[in-house]
């Protein structure tokens, strides 16, 4: 009877306890809620299995039929006209085309938007010189978007205005530079051959002969059609990856919707000039970058390589739509700038070199803390000893 009475006692004590922790826990919740009434409703993982996975992703207090998730870069009418109507009909395979636009390169991007625009391409031009009005006069001027920042790069644009979300309704996005010619270049083509091999970062190869290089990779190989790699002849790629396999250069990537999403996160807020993303790309290739990764040659471009931001470079540029009067002032524009202690070129290429310190820097300390992180692309150890006694 004894031993009965204690287990009774010692029950019932259980039973307080609990009941207390309940009713402390339940009053908690009530005072949270009061206070932050318009919270984002949220499940914890004990109370999931009771309710629906939709209700666990509610935005506020709105019904799910409501939330659009998604959006794009498409210039709605004000009314609806039959050519309206057409245009809707036919968009298909959409793709999206941004570009870095200033109004001294405006011969150059004219004939870009000639070749995208009726291929059903949407075109975003970033005005880091802030004119607008001086594209006015082109025909195609108020089909396209214009977004205006003064002083600014194009991967400070990208990561602003391109994020996966706005954009996820393109099958490709080109991020290409102004200084680009494309006499020897059909997008159509080229997505043919992106598709048909399954690449999901590429660009065109380039005119050796008229472009500025700076890997051997982008060069073009005539009579190819594509390439994803540098001949293990050549002395500076005698080892795998970048930038002898697996690699695209900054200067005209074009990435797929699922590519892009990874390459935009990729991009760092603070760091405009982007040197040095071009060489991680190859994580976000969504498998091995060997493989996903390459260069179209069939169909290729002229990289003249033109300075813009911080202003004119002395060195000429390739292609053979340079005017000499405009090189002549360019040089006597920057020798003065020199003369008065002000060479901005020089400042902008000195804190490029910084910000590709402090992206290495950010890259070695995020995989070094990231413990369930794995380099899917790191050598087996065993090889790295042959390769090193060779």
């Amino acid at each position: 009877m004894r031993l009965r009475l204690h287990l009774l006692i010692l029950c019932l004590i259980i039973l307080f306890l609990v009941y207390n922790m309940a009713s402390y826990q339940h009053k908690q919740t009530k005072l949270e809620a009061k206070s932050r009434p318009f919270d984002t409703i949220t499940v914890s993982d004990k109370v999931s299995s009771k309710v629906s996975k939709r209700s666990a992703n509610r935005v506020g207090f709105l019904p799910h039929g409501i939330v659009e998730p998604y959006s794009d870069m498409e210039l709605k009418p004000l009314w609806l006209t039959r050519s309206a109507q057409s245009k809707d009909s036919s968009q298909k395979d959409r793709c999206l085309l941004a570009i870095p636009a200033g109004i001294d390169q405006k011969r150059s991007v004219d004939a870009i938007m000639k070749k995208f625009l009726p291929e059903n391409f949407t075109v975003m031009l970033f005005h880091y010189d802030g004119n607008v009005d001086g594209w006015n006069d082109l025909p195609w001027s108020k089909s396209v978007i214009h977004i205006a920042a003064s002083n600014q790069t194009k991967w400070w644009f990208a990561k602003r205005f391109l994020h996966p979300s706005v954009v996820s309704m393109y099958e490709y996005i080109f991020l290409w530079d102004e200084d680009l010619e494309v006499d020897n270049f059909h997008p159509r083509r080229y997505l043919n051959i992106v598709k048909s091999e399954g690449l999901e970062i590429s660009q065109p190869g380039l005119d050796p002969k008229l472009s500025e290089i700076h890997h051997r990779i982008t060069v073009r190989k005539k009579g190819w059609s594509f390439h994803r790699k540098v001949n293990r002849g050549n002395k500076d790629c005698a080892k795998e990856g970048p930038p002898c396999s697996g690699w695209v250069e900054g200067m005209a990537p074009v990435f797929s919707r699922s590519a892009w999403r990874c390459a935009w996160h990729l991009i760092q807020n603070d760091l405009i000039h982007g040197w040095g993303i071009d060489y991680k790309f190859g994580y976000c290739a969504q498998g091995d970058r060997t493989k996903n990764i390459g260069v179209v040659d069939s169909e290729y471009i002229v990289h003249r390589g033109v300075q813009t931001l911080g202003g004119p470079s002395v060195k000429r540029s390739h292609g053979k739509n340079n005017d000499p009067l405009h090189q002549k002032t360019a040089e006597a524009q920057q020798q003065m700038r020199v003369k008065a202690g002000l060479d901005m070129r020089t400042k902008v290429r000195r804190y490029s070199r910084s910000e590709l310190r402090d992206f290495q820097k950010r890259w070695e300390r995020a995989t070094r803390e990231d413990r369930a992180w794995v380099d899917p692309f790191a050598r087996p150890r065993r090889k790295r000893k042959r390769t090193d006694r060779q």
